[in-house]
């Protein structure tokens, strides 16, 4: 049995309440630093996560931290997942959902299109935050970033 189980958390004032709601997410009036976190559970395991981060200041939503377990790949749970995260930005009125990803497997990147996403650019020589930029990382750790973004609907 598939189940989608959603985590949300809503930073207020500087108070910071961690819990598990009752309602779903579009009950919520405020999108004052709006997250999500949904986990697909099968069988009792884990397999899978997504997050989503709204930004009021762009009225996005980022979708943060996919990851399927590679023994469950292929069986539909990341579009799911994906899914849900346009679900929660669409009930909350957001215009568009926004992603990057460092991803190098083209399947991601498929995904993301099956999805509706757009392909809008890539960073190259990008840099995780944290890293030292030390001369062995810029020379044998290379990244490219790339951007998609799906509009839901226009300002």
């Amino acid at each position: 049995m598939l189940k989608i189980l959603w985590y949300y958390s809503k930073k207020e004032q500087g108070v910071s309440p961690v819990s598990w709601p009752t309602t779903p997410p579009h009950h919520h009036q405020k999108k004052i630093d709006c997250s999500c976190f949904w986990v697909t559970v099968l069988d009792g395991n884990v397999v899978g996560i997504v997050a989503a981060r709204g930004n009021e200041e762009d009225n996005t939503v980022e979708l943060r931290r996919m990851s399927v377990d590679a023994k469950y790949r292929g069986k539909g749970i990341a579009k799911a997942l994906g899914r849900k995260v346009l679900e929660f930005a669409m009930l909350n009125n957001y215009s568009a959902v926004v992603l990057g990803t460092t991803a190098v497997k083209m399947a991601a990147h498929r995904l993301y299109e099956s999805l509706g996403f757009k392909y809008v650019g890539v960073t190259e020589h990008y840099v995780l935050p944290g890293m030292s930029h030390s001369i062995l990382e810029r020379m044998f750790f290379q990244l490219h970033y790339h951007r998609y973004r799906l509009q839901l609907r226009e300002e």
